[in-house]
């Protein structure tokens, strides 16, 4: 079950549940409490309005002895001036938190409450509202109550009043008790129902959490072998998948960097071999000119020319392995800039031309691109592409007298570029992986055709860097084709 049903579930079931359960608890307290309140006080057990109604509330206490007082009142008017009877009537009053009042005249002749806030001037005056048993006034001030007045006359004659004054800041003691029983009823529901959902959302939860704990637990032990099957379709679950895969991207990324320092240590082993031959050759070179073997200016010569060769094939290789060390950063410099197509492959072409002539090899150039055609490019990275892939087609060459076409074509939004060799070309199973680090399709490693196996990789991250793309076609014993592309420079127009 989703995580968010189960929520919602559990909010129906907070709203609706309580409230049932609070209506059948009001009822069964309907059933007790109203009815000791009515056999009290004599309130009406069908009627709940005068618990929302402070003022009917304290109407309703003293409507019975209102009418039995108005009747004393009607029919012996003299016993309103006996003090014993008056203090009997008081007594009744006090139980329901009232006292009385009786005026003669202007003068109080009995007060049921020392101390009283009321006085003669306080009260309303003989006849001024008409009053029944329904009807009352209430008084706010220092003490709040509600009053009923009786008018009467005195058997002498004398205009009288009796009052039945209701103090308004006491409470019954059993609706004190119906509202403590409720809102204890309250709770318990509430609490209960808490208990229940936590328990079965806890229940949901809780097994797929324990796995999380125990596979966090495994991964911070460096315990990546392991499995987390999410069950069901809740966002729990769903955690649980993901944490599953990120899992396996950990344990992908260590694999990676273990393979990453193989391949270093490969880097390092290829290096060290290749500048080993190098080296030796130099060294030997070297005593034979300490030595006096080459005691002639030709041999001299020669001699010095091989240890300049040999020097230089050890700086490209120590760049090479500069670069690659900025390559596995992403810190190669560019320093891109607007380039005319035609005159930068002309000039490249020009410059790689030289070279290849005094290795006796050919050079064929093609330049299908407009003369206006620019691109925004490294010139410098861009150039060390052309270089690498020129000098692996030298590397490579089978016949002794080898031949590379270059060609430049406009593709579209792109100029592509392609050199073409007739050296021995790259087996079909190894074409696929010429781009990759350290991959060599010759495992010989000698001065000739070695290398650290990371110069091709370099120029598939700088063209890819300037936002194109490099792949090759090649056949054994006929040659390799090595395509790129890059995007044309295009100025934006914008309307004014």
């Amino acid at each position: 079950m989703k995580l968010k049903t189960r929520l919602t579930i559990s909010f129906c079931i907070i709203m609706f549940v309580p409230i049932v359960l609070a209506v059948v608890t009001i009822i069964g307290f309907q059933k007790v409490q109203i009815r000791a309140l009515e056999q009290t006080y004599g309130l009406d057990a069908s009627d709940f309005s005068y618990l929302t109604n402070s003022v009917q509330l304290l109407n309703r206490y003293t409507i019975k002895d209102y009418d039995r007082l108005a009747g004393i009142a009607d029919g012996y008017p003299e016993r309103l001036e006996n003090l014993d009877y008056l203090t009997k009537l008081n007594q009744d009053l006090q139980n329901k938190y009232s006292y009385l009042i009786v005026r003669k005249a202007d003068k109080i002749i009995y007060a049921g409450k020392e101390h009283s806030f009321l006085d003669a001037s306080s009260l309303p005056d003989y006849g001024e509202n008409e009053w029944d048993s329904d009807s009352g006034m209430y008084m706010d001030g220092e003490e709040q109550a509600f009053i009923k007045q009786i008018d009467f006359l005195f058997s002498d004659g004398e205009e009288g009043s009796a009052f039945i004054v209701t103090t308004a800041y006491e409470l019954l003691p059993e609706i004190k008790n119906l509202i403590f029983d409720i809102s204890i009823s309250i709770l318990l529901i509430l609490l209960c129902t808490a208990g229940m959902l936590i328990i079965w959302i806890y229940g949901g939860i809780i097994r797929p959490l324990k796995k999380l704990e125990a596979a966090t637990v495994n991964i911070q032990q460096g315990n990546l072998d392991f499995t987390i099957k999410a069950e069901g379709h809740d966002e729990i679950s769903e955690l649980c998948a993901s944490f599953e895969e990120m899992r396996k991207r950990l344990k992908e990324s260590a694999e990676q960097q273990m393979a990453s320092e193989r391949e270093n240590k490969e880097l390092i082993s290829n290096i060290a071999h290749d500048l080993k031959t190098p080296i030796t050759a130099v060294k030997g070179y070297a005593e034979g000119l300490l030595d006096g073997v080459a005691d002639t200016p030709q041999k001299r010569e020669k001699y010095l020319r091989t240890i300049n060769n040999k020097a230089n094939e050890m700086d490209a290789l120590l760049n090479e392995l500069t670069l690659y060390s900025k390559i596995d950063t992403n810190r190669i410099p560019y320093n891109f800039s607007k380039l005319n197509v035609s005159e930068y492959f002309n000039d490249c072409i020009e410059e790689v031309g030289m070279d290849l002539e005094s290795k006796n090899i050919g050079v064929t150039y093609f330049n299908y691109v407009d003369n206006d055609v620019m691109i925004i490019a490294d010139p410098e990275q861009l150039r060390r592409v052309i270089n690498n892939i020129i000098g692996n087609s030298v590397k490579y060459m089978k016949d002794q007298k080898g031949q590379i076409n270059i060609r430049i074509k406009d593709v579209g939004d792109f100029i592509q570029v392609e050199i073409e060799d007739n050296g021995r070309g790259i087996a079909n199973k190894d074409l696929p992986y010429i781009f990759e680090r350290f991959f060599r399709a010759d495992a010989s490693r000698n001065s000739a055709t070695g290398g650290s196996g990371i110069g091709l990789s370099i120029v598939k991250k700088i063209i890819e860097d300037h936002g194109g793309k490099i792949w090759a076609t090649s056949k054994e014993s006929v040659g390799t084709v090595m395509y790129f592309v890059i995007r044309k420079y295009q100025e934006v127009i914008r309307n004014e």
